[in-house]
Parts: structure tokens; sequence; C-alpha cells
């Protein structure tokens, strides 16, 4: 059985990429050498893999990556965390921002983007 992997990239500016493949190990590279001039990436290396998950089923490896590829830049900063609670936090609040009456989300950031 094959398996898929969703990926989260963290760029030289700060910037995320989340991306599917079958081989992670050789995707990594491509981005990592600038094989393609067209990808995102290109420009903004060096890049860091700051998240993997894998799947047996390309169908939930998909729904993953376009789950995580809409989810807020703090969002992403707890899932690197392994974060859960603040996941949750931001998950539970229209466009992820706390509401004045509610105790701020803790997702750890290292830039104020």
């Amino acid at each position: 059985m094959k398996d898929y992997y969703v990926y989260m990239l963290r760029c030289a500016d700060g910037s995320f990429y989340v991306g599917i493949t079958n081989n992670l190990d050789r995707r990594f590279a491509e981005h990592q050498l600038g094989i393609d001039e067209h990808c995102y990436t290109f420009m903004r290396r060096p890049i860091e893999l700051v998240h993997q998950s894998s799947f047996h089923n390309v169908d939930d490896a998909i729904a993953w990556e376009k789950q995580l590829k809409g989810w807020s830049r703090k969002k992403k900063f707890a899932l690197i965390a392994d974060d859960w609670e603040t996941i949750k936090c931001y998950a539970s609040r229209a466009g992820g921002k706390p509401s004045l009456r509610d105790a701020p989300c803790g997702a750890p950031q290292d830039d104020k983007r």
C-alpha cells in the first residue's frame, strides 16, 4: 500500500507552503534544490520541513492538505508546536479571532505577522 504525505514547509521569508506527495524525501529535496523555478518555494529558499502527516488513502491526504491551506498562520504555528488546545481555540471562533470576552488563544509564534 502506498503512503501519501501532507507536508508544511517554512520558507526563508517566514511564509508557509503546504503540499502533498508520495515521496517526502524526494519532494523536499526538489523544493530545497529549486528544481522548478515556477514553484512558490523557488525564491523563498532555504526551506524547513515543519510538519508532516502520512495517510494510506489519497483522498484523506488531499482533504488534510486543503484544510491546512485554509488555516491562519496562528493555527499553523500551533500545529507545528503540536498544541491542539490552541488549534481548537482558534477553530471555535469566526475567522480564528478570539472575542474580547474570551481568554486569548495562546498560539506560539516566532513573528508578529
